[in-house]
């Protein structure tokens, strides 16, 4: 079947959409592909149609396991084979579905970066028939990034084991720099190609709103304007907050953050896509991978400390192609507290060096070990015993992370799990249990098998339904069996971990090179300056400042932020004022004209005309003499 066949077949759509055929024709031959779309822009279609076009399996890699699990679902609704594997997985789930793509038939596998380096998924791909490799949202493997994930970095190393497999990158945020930094650390071979399709969103209209008291802005906004919408905190504490604030004033909203279990953030996604709740409270948590079309505001409450991250949760807004706002709301303490960032992020090399002796001291770590070795950490615990600010330390740790001194991993989901302690036919002889213990024993042991040999991960939620008890009910129950020694039952828990990669030295001989520390540095406070310049901006178009920060020279203003709808001195708005005020210069570099000449020649208005030639002869731009207007 032809790409278009392959198109109308599983999507019943007749036509690609801006560059997608481009990339699918350059990858479907077999070119390393880049491929710069906007959020919204159809980036799934370009390698699901060429991987049904092939013999094989896609492997696609992903970091959001929301969007892995949505985008298998979509397939498998339209008869197409998909499978994914991510963190939380048990060892015999990910087997099952690594041994499902080899002699499966599947034609998409979705992994979490993570997963690439485990030995199971190494051993397996050897038997794969891989056709393609997808890398969705690459920009989080460029050092220069604003998402920079260090797993990514395993991508090339699985190009080695499969040489000849083309790969595609896909990103809706990437500066120049990053362009380039992705072709590099992917290995893009000879003959490769890179898409871009322009950024510039004209349903979406840029708002900057200068105000001292936010939260009585934001319910003005949210109360003048109707429709869903995203509001963006920049911490987690803040989102219960605005939350409570939107709801005690009569806006449906609920809140979201990492820090939430999967089937809360789950459920409350859920409860926002439907409608329930209009508004969600997030931080950038909730962003890859939200598809809710209707979106009419996206709220920023505080400041991102970057374009890249602003445009990419602005770009939420309006993907149905209708009218939407993304409004920032700036208050002039907003600067200093971008500026105190940098030095959060960034804190001065003794001060890492004396985080890291402190971490040999809180796991009691002598000189030359520790290779190897892994520890779960508490961050609050240790800032308490060596008193540190829990911002700075956690930025330290990340350095040392990209010295390559340690590995400090965000916190690891681990799902609940039990095993019962008593043997079977034990179980049975004790009848004393009250009529909900019962329940839940009966729904355990008809649910899951060899409860009895090994641990076994469990969903309290599943329990919940299965039972009709509330998650507190089963959670209880499940602690007073622990305690009666009729099961062990480990509850699920979120964890850091600090990873030795190599054995403990001497805080003076910690080097931190300029490439992990100044010039990184540098590279965020580019990017703080950039976003202030925005936040800041009177004269310039939004839209414009954004687009030209990703490289793009577009020329025209977009007549809809508030700076191009504010009035100019000459008593017009100043996109309007823009427009004629270049046409009137261009003109006049031709040769002097009449004003009356002028004024035939030009598709304006006569009167906006007469404003804008008036203020542009005042100020002395244009000069006026016996009649004739010249430069």
């Amino acid at each position: 079947m032809t790409y278009k066949e392959i198109l109308k077949q599983y999507w019943g759509y007749d036509h690609f959409r801006g560059i997608q055929e481009e990339i699918i024709e350059n990858i479907g031959n077999g070119h390393d592909t880049l491929g710069l779309m906007p959020t919204g822009g159809g980036k799934s279609i370009t390698f699901q149609v060429p991987a049904l076009s092939k013999d094989g399996i896609c492997l696609v890699i992903t970091p959001l396991i929301a969007l892995m699990k949505d985008q298998v679902q979509n397939l498998k609704r339209r008869g197409i084979k998909a499978i994914a594997v991510y963190s939380g997985m048990t060892r015999e789930e990910i087997l099952v579905a690594l041994e499902n793509c080899i002699f499966g038939d599947y034609k998409f596998l979705y992994i979490s970066p993570e997963r690439l380096d485990t030995e199971i998924f190494r051993i397996k791909l050897r038997s794969m028939k891989v056709s393609m490799i997808t890398v969705d949202e690459s920009h989080c493997i460029s050092q220069w990034g604003y998402d920079f994930r260090p797993a990514y970095l395993k991508i090339s190393e699985i190009r080695t084991l499969l040489p000849d497999v083309p790969v595609l990158a896909l990103t809706a945020t990437a500066t120049p720099q990053v362009v380039e930094d992705i072709q590099q650390k992917l290995s893009f071979r000879e003959g490769s190609r890179v898409f871009r399709m322009s950024f510039e969103r004209k349903n979406l209209a840029y708002i900057v709103r200068p105000t001292e008291n936010k939260q009585e802005e934001l319910l003005h906004i949210l109360t003048k304007m109707n429709g869903s919408a995203i509001v963006y905190t920049r911490n987690r504490k803040r989102t219960r907050e605005v939350a409570e604030l939107l709801t005690n004033h009569q806006i449906t909203a609920t809140f979201y953050h990492a820090g939430l279990n999967n089937d809360v953030k789950d459920l409350r996604q859920k409860q926002w896509q439907t409608g329930e709740y209009r508004v969600m409270v997030a931080t950038n948590a909730f962003g890859m991978g939200i598809d809710k079309p209707d979106v009419r505001l996206v709220i920023h409450i505080d400041m991102p400390d970057s374009p890249e991250a602003y445009f990419q949760e602005a770009g939420r807004a309006g993907r149905d192609g209708q009218k939407a706002y993304a409004v920032l709301l700036y208050a002039k303490s907003d600067k200093i507290t971008l500026n105190k960032r940098i030095s959060d992020t960034f804190p001065d090399k003794e001060y890492i060096r004396k985080v890291y002796e402190d971490l040999q001291y809180f796991f009691q770590m002598a000189m030359g070990d520790g290779l190897g070795c892994t520890y779960a950490f508490n961050l609050d615990e240790f800032c308490r015993n060596f008193k540190h600010f829990p911002v700075q330390a956690d930025s330290a740790l990340k350095i040392l992370t990209r010295a390559g001194y340690l590995e400090y991993t965000d916190e690891q989901d681990n799902g609940s799990r039990l095993i019962f302690t008593l043997r079977r036919d034990e179980l049975y002889k004790l009848q004393e249990y009250d009529a909900d213990t019962e329940k839940v024993l009966n729904t355990l042991l008809r649910s899951y098998t060899g409860l009895f040999t090994d641990y076994a991960y469990i969903s309290e939620e599943s329990l919940s339904v299965r039972t009709g008890l509330d998650r507190q009910k089963i959670y209880d129950t499940l602690i007073m069996l622990t305690q009666r020694r009729i099961l062990h039952y480990i509850p699920r828990k979120k964890t850091p971990y600090i990873i030795y990669t190599r054995e403990r030295v001497e805080k003076e001989h910690i080097h931190l090179s300029r490439e992990v520390y100044e010039d990184r540095k540098d590279s965020y406070a580019t990017r703080i300056k950039a976003m202030t310049e925005y936040a800041t901006a009177e004269e310039n178009c939004r839209s414009r400042m954004l687009l030209h920060y990703f490289g793009e020279k577009n020329r025209h203003n977009c007549g809809h932020c508030d700076v191009c709808l504010k009035k100019h001195k000459s008593g017009i708005s100043q996109a309007e004022y823009e427009k004629i005020s270049n046409a009137i210069t261009e003109l006049l570099k031709e040769k002097p004209l009449p004003i009356a000449d002028l004024t035939a020649t030009l598709p304006f208005s006569p009167s906006h005309m007469e404003q804008v030639v008036s203020y542009l002869v005042t100020e002395e731009i244009i000069h006026l003499q016996n009649g004739i207007l010249h430069l």
